[in-house]
């Protein structure tokens, strides 16, 4: 009789195990349909000259190297 019962709760033990499983995938799942995130250009942020965090992407400035201010 024990060796049936252990049987028993074995098949009993590894149900729980895969009900918890999908349980768990399903969760899953749904986080991922009901995200607000996304892309990560969304995530971004810039901090401009005046040190203020902006979204927009700072403009590009023509650098000029020292050597060429320090000849003339």
């Amino acid at each position: 009789m024990a060796r049936s019962q252990n049987t028993f709760l074995k098949k009993q033990r590894e149900k729980k195990k895969q009900k918890k499983k999908e349980e768990k995938v399903q969760r899953k799942q749904e986080r991922q349909e009901n995200s607000a995130g996304g892309s990560l250009d969304a995530m971004i942020a810039y901090v401009d000259e005046f040190g203020n965090i902006t979204d927009t992407p700072p403009e590009e400035k023509e650098e000029t190297s020292s050597d060429e201010n320090n000849k003339a």
